[in-house]
């Protein structure tokens, strides 16, 4: 699903972290925990009240899209992630916010069908450079501790391919956009299951567009494969990943 305001970027070329065809960075040792002066810990941001004004500091690990002097970026520090939403960024600032990059925010924490993000931002560059390593957290599927990670970088484990029905009621192993309504080039859709469970997860377009290596992985994969994923544990009415890579075993 996407909001509104996301269908006015699709005139842009945007630049992903994360989907394959792009060079992985190689993780570093380890996050730096101190925070300036100002600025809340992970703890203290989740404490906050929704619509109240908040600091953070944290390292960029995927950008979504850049329009209109906005910027929609994944990032992540040592003990949790933020989605920043339409944060104020010139195209020559986005260019500079590759992964790793260390900066410090200020905006307002909100909600969005179930996702956390912080909105009306501004940011600032800072010395600092850390890439997350995927967190593993296949077992939490269908548990009520899965959303303490949400927006982190994760990884799925010996997931396997689940039919959807197309308007003829075939079986396929994905969708364009949720209904099947799209074609290549909008979001890819697809569902994967675990001990019995089935959910759906998300290659979204302006992360990982259709020249990516997730993308192509996603189009080739036939019910019945099993996978390994990652991406970004992104909410909407539940989890719904925004998946960066997949390697079919």
């Amino acid at each position: 699903m996407k909001k509104f305001t996301k269908v006015l970027l699709s005139s842009v070329l945007v630049l992903a972290a994360g989907c394959g065809s792009k060079k992985e960075e190689a993780p570093a040792a380890g996050a730096d925990s101190a925070k300036s002066e100002g600025v809340m810990t992970y703890a203290e941001y989740a404490a906050a009240e929704l619509n109240s004004e908040v600091t953070i500091e944290a390292y960029v690990q995927g950008k979504q899209s850049w329009w209109n002097d906005t910027a929609t970026v994944y990032t992540q520090d040592a003990d949790g992630a933020y989605f920043l939403y339409g944060m104020a960024c010139s195209e020559a600032d986005y260019e500079k916010l590759v992964p790793g990059q260390k900066i410090k925010v200020t905006g307002y924490k909100s909600e969005w069908s179930g996702e956390i993000e912080i909105t009306d931002a501004t940011f600032e560059l800072e010395e600092g450079n850390w890439v997350a390593t995927p967190t593993d957290v296949t077992d939490l599927l269908g548990k009520d501790e899965l959303i303490d990670h949400q927006n982190q970088l994760v990884s799925f484990k010996d997931m396997t391919v689940e039919a959807k029905k197309d308007d003829n009621g075939n079986d396929v192993a994905f969708m364009y956009n949720w209904d099947g309504s799209g074609s290549q080039g909008d979001d890819l859709y697809f569902d994967v299951s675990k001990d019995g469970k089935t959910y759906t997860f998300t290659v979204e377009a302006y992360l990982c567009d259709s020249s990516t290596d997730v993308y192509k992985a996603v189009e080739g994969l036939a019910v019945g494969d099993k996978v390994d994923l990652e991406g970004f544990l992104y909410w909407y009415e539940g989890v719904n990943p925004h998946i960066t890579k997949v390697t079919k075993k």
